[in-house]
C-alpha cells in the first residue's frame, strides 16, 4: 500500500513549490556493497557446487562483516544464532544477484544478521491504524490528464534539494524524517540553502496523533508543523533516537498539503516533474505486505539506494 500527500510549503515568506522524497526506515543507515565486487570477481553461482557458497567461505565472510561493523556476542549460542541468519541472508542475495536481466544488486548492511521479524519489530515504526488514518480529502490536481508530457526521470539530488543521509537507530520515526525531508528540500529549491531541519521535535511534540519513536503519520506531523509556526533546525533540536521533553521551535514552515491519487505512478511522476514551476511536495509512504528484509541494493549504474523488503 502507498499512501501519498502533497504540500504547500512555504519558507518564510517564500512561495509555495514541489518536491517528491520516498523514504524507507532503512535510508539511513551504512551499507556494504563489497559482496558484488566479489560476485564478479568469484563468479559466485557459477562455480560453486550447489549455486551456493562453502560454510567456511561463509563463516570467513561472517567474521569480516563482524569487524566492519563492529559486532560482539557475550550470551551462549549468539554468534551461532546470527551466522545462521547472515548464512540465510547472504544466501538470498546469491540467488538474487545471479537472475539475469535485473535493474539492480542486492549487497550486505549492518541489518543482514536479523530476521524478518526482528528488522519489522525493531526498524519499521510508521502506524497505519485505519481509525487513526487521516480524513482529508485527496486531491485529484496531479492526476494524468490527455497530453501530459512528463520525463522519463528527474533526480532532486543533482539539483542540490536532498539532504545527506540521516540515521534515525532503533526509534521508529521514519515518519519524521520523511516529513522534514519533504520541508529541507523545498526550502532548498526556494532558498538556495540546504538547512538540516529537526526530526526530533515532531518525535517529542507531535502527540497528538503521532507516538514519536512507536510511529506516525506524514498527514499529521505536516499539520503539527502547520500548527506549530514552523519546525527548528537540526542545530537547534538535535536527534536523539529516542522520546524526550517536547521543547517547541518554528525556523521553517509550510502553508498546507493535500494527498493525490493513490496507486498511480503518473500522478507521481507528474508531480516530480512539475517542480518547482507548479504544485507542491509529495512525501510517500510505502508500505509492502511481503516480508521485510534487511538487504542493500544497487543499481545498473552503481548507485546505491535502501531497502526494506526483498526487492
Amino acid at each position: 500500500m502507498a499512501t501519498t500527500t502533497a504540500l504547500l510549503f512555504h519558507s518564510m515568506y517564500f512561495p509555495f513549490l514541489l518536491l517528491f522524497f520516498s523514504t524507507f526506515s532503512a535510508k539511513a543507515l551504512a551499507s556494504d556493497m563489497s559482496i558484488i565486487s566479489y560476485d564478479e570477481t568469484h563468479n559466485v553461482m557459477k562455480d560453486k557446487p550447489g549455486g551456493f557458497r562453502s560454510n567456511d567461505e561463509v563463516m570467513s565472510m561472517y567474521e569480516s562483516w563482524m569487524v566492519k561493523h563492529g559486532k560482539s556476542y557475550n550470551a551462549l549460542g549468539e554468534k551461532e544464532k546470527r551466522f545462521e541468519i547472515f548464512k540465510d541472508n547472504l544466501r538470498y542475495v546469491d540467488e538474487q544477484n545471479a537472475m539475469p536481466n535485473r535493474t539492480y544488486k542486492l549487497g550486505l548492511n549492518r541489518f543482514t544478521e536479523l530476521t524478518n521479524e526482528e528488522y519489522r519489530r525493531t526498524y519499521l515504526g510508521t502506524r497505519t491504524d485505519a481509525k487513526r488514518r487521516f480524513s482529508k480529502v485527496k486531491s485529484y490536481r496531479y492526476a494524468p490528464k490527455v497530453g501530459d508530457s512528463l520525463p522519463d526521470s528527474i533526480d532532486w539530488r543533482e539539483k542540490g534539494a536532498v539532504a545527506s543521509i540521516k540515521e534515525l537507530g532503533s526509534c521508529g520515526s521514519c515518519w519524521a524524517f520523511s516529513t522534514i525531508a519533504s520541508v529541507e528540500g523545498i526550502n532548498q529549491i526556494v532558498t538556495g540553502d540546504l538547512v538540516s531541519l529537526s526530526e526530533q521535535e515532531p518525535v517529542d511534540c507531535d502527540t497528538s496523533y503521532n507516538e514519536g519513536c512507536n510511529g506516525g503519520l506524514m498527514d499529521y506531523a505536516f499539520q503539527f508543523i502547520i500548527n506549530n509556526g514552523g519546525i527548528a533546525t537540526k542545530e537547534e533540536y538535535p536527534y536523539t533516537g529516542r522520546d524526550g521533553r517536547c521543547d517547541r521551535y518554528s525556523t521553517l514552515s509550510i502553508d498546507g498539503y493535500e494527498d493525490v491519487p493513490e496507486y498511480n505512478e503518473n500522478a507521481l511522476k507528474k508531480v516530480v516533474a512539475n517542480q518547482p514551476s507548479k504544485g507542491n511536495p509529495l512525501g510517500v509512504k510505502v508500505m509492502r505486505r511481503i516480508p521485510a528484509k534487511p538487504i542493500r541494493t544497487a543499481g545498473k549504474d552503481g548507485k546505491k539506494s535502501s531497502s526494506s523488503e526483498r526487492v
